[in-house]
């Protein structure tokens, strides 16, 4: 039987009788408390450095929408470091989302049509009801490959109640807008170029450090997030040296450590003003400035930008920086999904009607491994595979797991490591794909298993849905809950009713599989997760042949 995954209840009554059993709480806790925690409102009314807001209390949580943690970034402050948002006089209404950052049309809900908004630098909090004290703090950094999404695609409030912690999810401006880098752009300063978008990551987090306390949270416990170019954003500021002091936990969900050079980034950037219409003006830099945001986005479409190395903040690859120990040593929770790379598949090919064929998945691995592609093809024969499009994934799916487990032993050498696998192959499919699948028989049919972003829907909701989640995944959720909650508590993600989930050790190549029980509706046995240890992620995903062409 499936059920809707609910819409979560107050635990403020559970949450002080818990404390209070600890010791931690006292009828005379009032006189004990700092300034700045007796100073947190009993209503949504908050101070903050910019000026007042007023946010609203809904069921078991308070919510904060849309508030500036920076300055417009439009007309000359297009392609600058990000400014301190302005103060305002009166109470802010912060009931409202702000605008998405300026992005094209994709297939989430919501994302119909184009963004073309650029005054988009804003973030959002959500507290437990009844919110008390310091609490840890989480902040979520999107994903979307770096052009698209927004602090508002995940709703956090099971998480907020059940991990009783603070959410802030965040925007950041994104494709050519959030990393363009030029030689005009470092002769005006050469800090960011390339790394707008992160810049503005770290300015939330400043934002975070000076403010939060007001809202509950405890500027001193902060977590930094991210899934996809959300986790890859979160490795950048881990290598970041200007990020230092600004979070004291990571998490990396299906995101690279790497970014690209700032002479790719160029070179890319390049591409970008020739397809604008710019590359002949006198004044580039005044030509580009002057094109509408509908222009930008366009063009985006076939010269695409992502982040580049440059400036104080970002002067290291993380793939050099973390080898060598050189980032902010902080505890670090990464993982994946066993299947990241089926999604892309669909999207690529059976999505558009044109399934994969033999020829075309020589020509792919012969184009992406150069002179490894024969001992590649050697490796996985497409007769082996349902289909050439089988046969892609796990090619991809291999290779990219190899890489990661090389970023979980580096990290493991210098900072206390959780690594994991989000297994849970009979998941419904995340939202987007959910809602294809009830119109398309060929989306019904692709075998997804569990892919990429198929795991946000465990902690939070997503894009504004709820999809059919069986009794056992329900439980896999409240699970994954607690060991993600009690990691951004306290760096280590165990705790009583869970299985035991020990440090990452390249030697043992031990993590923790996440995954849901199948317990039958007809037996009396209560639905259950069936998360386990496994030292099989190297066996499953053949890292061996992996790392035998990287020697």
């Amino acid at each position: 039987m499936r059920r809707m995954r609910p819409l979560g209840s107050a635990v403020t009554a559970l949450v002080s009788a818990s404390l209070i059993g600890l010791g931690l709480l006292s009828p005379g806790v009032a006189q004990t408390r700092s300034a700045e925690d007796s100073a947190r409102p009993t209503s949504t009314l908050v101070e903050t450095t910019n000026g007042k807001v007023r946010g609203r209390s809904q069921t078991g949580y308070d919510q904060w929408l849309g508030i500036p943690y920076a300055a417009d970034p439009t007309g000359k402050s297009r392609w600058t470091a990000p400014r301190p948002a302005a103060r305002w006089a009166g109470v802010r209404d912060a009931t409202r989302f702000s605008d998405r950052c300026a992005q094209a049309s994709g297939w989430d809900p919501g994302y119909e049509d184009p963004t073309l908004t650029e005054d988009c630098l804003s973030l959002n909090v959500y507290t437990p009801e009844g919110t008390r004290g310091r609490l840890p703090v989480l902040v979520w950094i999107h994903g979307g490959g770096f052009t698209g999404g927004a602090g508002q695609d995940t709703n956090p409030r099971k998480f907020a109640q059940q991990a009783n912690a603070v959410v802030v999810t965040v925007n950041y401006r994104l494709g050519a807008l959030g990393y363009l880098n030029l030689p005009q752009l470092r002769k005006e300063n050469g800090d960011g170029p390339g790394t707008f978008g992160l810049l503005d990551q770290q300015a939330a987090l400043r934002w975070v450090q000076a403010n939060i306390g007001h809202f509950g949270g405890d500027a001193r416990n902060v977590t930094i997030a991210g899934q996809s170019a959300g986790g890859s954003s979160v490795c950048a500021q881990l290598a970041s040296p200007t990020a230092k002091g600004l979070f004291s936990r990571a998490v990396i969900m299906s995101g690279g450590c790497s970014l690209q050079s700032a002479g790719a980034g160029e070179t890319s950037s390049l591409a970008f003003v020739k397809e604008v219409g710019c590359s002949t003006a006198s004044d580039v830099l005044a030509c580009l400035r002057a094109r509408p945001a509908a222009d930008i986005v366009s063009a985006q479409q076939k010269a695409g930008i992502r982040p580049s190395l440059g400036g104080a903040a970002f002067p290291a690859d993380p793939a050099v920086a973390v080898p060598a120990g050189k980032f902010n040593r902080v505890p670090v929770m990464l993982g994946q999904v066993s299947s990241e790379r089926s999604l892309f598949t669909f999207q690529n090919y059976d999505y558009l009607g044109k399934p994969l064929t033999a020829p075309q998945y020589e020509a792919l691995v012969k184009s992406t491994y150069g002179t490894d592609a024969e001992l590649v093809l050697a490796e996985y024969p497409v007769t082996e595979f349902d289909s050439p499009g089988v046969a892609w994934t796990t090619v991809q799916n291999d290779s990219t797991s190899y890489t990661r487990q090389q970023v979980m032993g580096q990290l493991a050498r210098y900072v206390p490591t959780y690594a994991y696998e989000f297994t849970e192959s009979d998941t419904p499919q995340f939202t987007s794909i959910h809602l294809i699948q009830q119109k398309s028989e060929v989306a019904r049919k692709f075998p997804f298993g569990a892919t990429h972003v198929d795991d946000l829907g465990y902690l939070w909701e997503y894009l504004g849905q709820t999809v059919p989640y069986s009794d056992d995944q329900l439980e896999l959720s409240d699970q994954m809950i607690r060991y993600w909650g009690r990691f951004a508590a306290k760096g280590d993600p165990n705790g009583e009713h869970t299985p035991k989930w020990p440090k990452y050790d390249p030697g043992t190549d031990a993590m923790m599989s996440l995954s849901a029980c199948d317990t039958s509706p007809a037996t009396d046995r209560p639905p259950a997760a069936c998360s386990r240890t496994t030292d099989r992620f190297g066996t499953e995903h053949n890292t061996a042949f992996w790392r035998s062409l990287a020697s």
